[in-house]
């Protein structure tokens, strides 16, 4: 305002041409706030598009958040992460793009002060919760400021195999691996779960004793072997105790959900682990075949593997016995390919049977010298009272056929039949060295030849199945 004198007359005030105390441009650059690259700042949301978002920070333009830098969830819309009016916190990337904008991101400036609070945590070891975002190989992405890890195999207390339904859940996880050069967090569920569940487990581990057969449900099947749920922990049953025969893969003996019945083997309270065994819970095969059968009995296997020495026979489910190669022929073989072919099916004499060591010693040759038979052959073929195999009477058919092929003694008879030895009193005659078949019994066409002055000893060492 002006004054007035005491005549009452007025006087305008003066106007200064420097009242602001500096330019005009000055006063206009204070009004602003200063940038730098790596700064933190704050803003207002003023505009919302489908790949920006415009944020107000008192800057002479308004600094430009792309929508690959506004969440660590990757495709996600704008509208669904910020609203117009909202303050939110970004971090200078730019002061000037190529085409003069001021860059500004959001999740890196969330990043930052997430990176902080994640490591306080785990200097304190406490736990990180945060909904998963992302199915990625391996495992899963958690949002807890940044993107943590959750590996597959740490997501619960067993290995689970669909992680999509952990979608949109919120988890609670343990930092196990830090590293901010890297930018890597992973994470670990399973941690968590063991250690709100640790009393449980350890009273589990309690009352599980080494040799009480347990239920369970197959939980996971891997390539050493199977994980069994036997309702409070899992326990592990090794390839090599899944069964008594030989494995080539767990899925073909078990398959996840499968109930099974398994011996515990061995319980570590320090490692919390528990080993099982499916085979102790079932009949052994070598048991069971040591108990019907006995030395100097015929039985009737088919041919697996050629070795140098010798051939491997199966003579019963899962029971393979060496047939060595001095015990193939009753004459001098230089190599088992001479006598027998892999496939082939035929009769073997047991010639020793040691159930500790699991080896069953085997002869053709003796076996052409006929024998008693195993108990489940009797049946099917004439036995006496003892259990050795009585040829019948040949059919008049029979006889005309070989009467046919020898052709009375003419060009077509071998010098000698080394096919099958000639009968004795108390074994079959020649053609019959292996029992003859019954309508449902094996063919007795295996016959080993017959014995020869140079055949090697019959007391060949001894090779394991």
């Amino acid at each position: 305002m002006g004054t007035f004198d005491d005549e009452g007359n007025y006087t305008p005030r003066e106007i200064t041409s420097d009242d602001l105390g500096m330019s005009f441009a000055d006063a206009i650059d204070g009004t602003m706030v200063t940038v730098t690259d790596g700064m933190m700042i704050n803003g207002t949301v003023v505009k919302i598009d489908k790949d920006e978002v415009l944020l107000d920070i008192g800057y002479k333009s308004e600094g430009v958040i792309p929508s690959r830098e506004l969440s660590i969830r990757n495709d996600v819309d704008p509208s669904e992460v910020v609203s117009l009016g909202e303050q939110i916190e970004a971090l200078v990337l730019t002061m000037e793009d190529k085409e003069g904008r001021l860059l500004l991101s959001k999740k890196r400036a969330q990043y930052e002060r997430a990176w902080g609070d994640i490591e306080a945590k785990k200097e304190a070891d406490e736990v990180v919760s945060g909904p998963v975002i992302e199915v990625v190989k391996g495992g899963l992405i958690v949002d807890i400021g940044l993107r943590g890890f959750l590996p597959a195999s740490l997501v619960e207390l067993r290995r689970v195999r669909d992680l999509a339904p952990y979608i949109g859940t919120q988890v609670h996880a343990k930092i196990i691996e830090l590293d901010k050069n890297r930018n890597n967090v992973v994470l670990s569920r399973r941690a968590y779960l063991e250690e709100n569940q640790k009393e449980t487990r350890d009273q589990f581990l309690t009352d599980l004793k080494v040799g009480e057969v347990r239920e369970g449900t197959v939980s996971s099947v891997v390539s050493f072997g199977a994980f069994v749920d036997l309702g409070g922990m899992d326990g592990l049953i090794h390839v090599s105790e899944l069964s008594w025969k030989h494995v080539d893969h767990p899925g073909s003996v078990v398959t996840v959900g499968d109930p099974v019945k398994v011996q515990v083997l061995d319980v570590d309270f320090s490692r919390e682990r528990i080993s099982l065994s499916l085979k102790a819970t079932q009949q052994d095969p070598w048991q069971e075949f040591a108990e019907g059968h006995q030395v100097g009995q015929l039985v009737y296997g088919r041919v697996t593997k050629l070795v140098q020495f010798g051939a491997f026979v199966q003579v019963g489910d899962g029971i393979e016995g060496l047939v060595h190669i001095s015990e193939m022929s009753a004459h001098h073989v230089d190599s088992p390919e001479q006598v027998v072919t892999p496939g082939e099916e035929l009769w073997v004499k047991i010639i020793d049977l040691d159930l500790a060591r699991r080896r069953i010693s085997l002869s053709i040759k003796q076996a052409a010298e006929g024998g008693e038979l195993a108990a489940e052959y009797r049946e099917h073929f004439d036995v006496d009272d003892a259990g050795n195999y009585v040829q019948g009477e040949a059919s008049a058919e029979a006889e005309a056929a070989w009467s046919e092929y020898y052709g009375d003694g003419g060009e077509g008879a071998p010098a000698a039949d080394a096919s099958a030895p000639a009968a004795t009193e108390d074994a079959p005659a020649a053609d019959a060295a292996a029992p003859a078949a019954a309508d449902d019994a094996p063919a007795a066409d295996a016959a080993a030849p017959a014995a020869a002055e140079d055949a090697p000893s019959a007391d060949a060492e001894e090779v394991s199945s």
